[in-house]
């Protein structure tokens, strides 16, 4: 609780000192690099003076992504670059290496894993058999308290006889 408490109170103490900040940057003189001084009571914004758009980056999101495949920067994209990813994933299924997917080489992991979930070896997966192959869930991140969590000790028995 007191850790919550002392939270809280840095939060108000941060966001006032953020407010104060804002409250004199407002009342003061411009930023530096600012355009000049507006008049007192001025809008800040307005129709006579449009609003302009930021410069965008040099390379756009097609330019990055044709430089991300563009493995040897000579501004073109050969097939080999272009499949490299893809021929990676391939390989690793491509088990005998003879450039073709059998549907056994494609599905390996899947029937491995029902070949293992399968204890009794019947060719069917009863509903226990089939809870193994469920995929693990996922982490749950640790507290960062590095005190240790005991349970609450069990409750007082009363032993006070009845009169």
């Amino acid at each position: 609780m007191w850790r919550f408490l002392a939270g809280a109170a840095a939060s108000f103490l941060f966001l006032t000192g953020a407010f104060l900040l804002w409250q004199s940057r407002a009342q003061g003189p411009g930023l530096p690099g600012a355009p000049a001084a507006r008049a007192a009571g001025a809008p800040f914004f307005s129709a006579s003076q449009p609003l302009e758009a930021p410069e965008a980056s040099a390379k756009t999101r097609e330019e990055k992504r044709f430089s991300r495949y563009d493995k040897n920067k000579d501004g073109k994209i050969a097939a080999d670059e272009y499949f490299a990813g893809r021929r990676r994933f391939f390989d690793k299924l491509d088990i005998d290496h003879n450039g073709t997917l059998t549907f056994q080489e494609y599905a390996a992991k899947a029937i491995d894993k029902f070949k293992g979930a399968d204890g009794d070896h019947n060719g069917w997966l009863s509903a226990a058999e089939f809870a193994t192959t469920a995929a693990p869930a996922a982490k749950r991140r640790s507290n960062s308290c590095s005190c240790a969590r005991t349970a609450p000790p069990p409750p007082a028995e009363n032993n006070a006889s009845e009169d």
